[in-house]
């Protein structure tokens, strides 16, 4: 594929990725995509022949990555596990103002839609999360703690921050991840 081909496709996701977080799965039509990306109709089925499931794959799989990036640079600027998770929220915040609240997990909203009836969407989804949790944890082993207790810890501050983002997104507010930055704080000062 040339790079025009490159461009079209890295379009499509990114159009995909715009679209479901801000409406979900079944909210976004392949029409929209288009015009969202400005790519012609027969690009659509050239890059992605499976369709709509096929193209949201690779918009989550990238968002997933981006992420994950996110979250492991975080460890590798900050001091401490705390300082890492703060920074996260503050850009996940920051993003999420910049964005009206249109945009919180770049995953959540077709994870919760797809999670009963695409299998492949949710796989995608369970183990994008499994890696977020995964490199929390190792900072947290980092630190000293024990795998088990750092896994934990993980999964804790995951589901703040998952149900944090959605707080805030609803309500329009930052407020929850305020919160969600304090009890991380406690969460993580037994360590």
């Amino acid at each position: 594929m040339g790079a025009k081909g490159d461009e079209t496709r890295a379009r499509l996701i990114a159009a995909t990725r715009v679209l479901v977080e801000a409406q979900g799965y079944f909210g976004t039509g392949l029409n929209q995509v288009l015009a969202e990306s400005g790519a012609p109709r027969g690009s659509l089925y050239f890059h992605f022949p499976a369709g709509k499931d096929q193209l949201v794959a690779a918009a989550l799989a990238e968002a997933s990555h981006e992420i994950g990036e996110l979250i492991a640079s975080a460890g590798k600027e900050q001091l401490d596990a705390v300082a890492a998770v703060h920074w996260l929220l503050t850009v996940l915040a920051d993003r999420m103002e910049r964005s009206g609240y249109a945009k919180g997990c770049p995953l959540a909203t077709v994870a919760l839609e797809t999670a009963g009836g695409h299998e492949e969407l949710r796989r995608i989804c369970a183990e994008a999360y499994d890696v977020w949790q995964r490199t929390l944890a190792d900072l947290l082993v980092e630190e000293g703690r024990t795998p088990a207790a750092a896994e934990a810890a993980a999964g804790a501050v995951l589901a703040q921050l998952e149900g944090a983002l959605l707080l805030a997104r609803v309500r329009h507010s930052r407020l929850p991840l305020d919160q969600a930055a304090r009890t991380v704080e406690l969460l993580l000062a037994d360590g």
